[in-house]
């Protein structure tokens, strides 16, 4: 059972266990929506208005967007040194053929 308002939970398991593979295009954009929408209400609900299956279902997926960001920071943070290294050899390879 979901709060008023808001996307059960027992619906957002089942989309997350199904993969988008078997999703329409239709489907996919709902979800998108539903899940947006529904991520609003629960940032703006009081947590003293929420049922325990909506406070876990919040707190979990707060998490998950945390680790998301946070992936997604290390991401960025190993490409750029990535490039970083590819430059600097780049440099170090035209010194020295530009010293012989």
């Amino acid at each position: 059972m979901s709060d008023e308002g808001r996307k059960g939970v027992s619906d957002q398991l089942k989309e997350k266990a199904t993969p988008d593979s078997q999703k329409s295009t239709f489907d996919k954009v709902s979800e998108s929506a539903t899940s947006t929408l529904d991520k609003g209400i629960g940032a703006v609900q009081p947590q003293d208005s929420k049922s325990t299956s909506q406070k876990a279902a919040d707190s979990t997926r707060s998490g998950a967007d945390s680790a998301q960001g946070e992936a997604k920071t290390w991401s960025e943070s190993a490409q750029q040194t990535a490039s970083g290294l590819a430059q600097s050899a780049s440099d170090t390879l035209n010194q020295a053929g530009g010293k012989k």
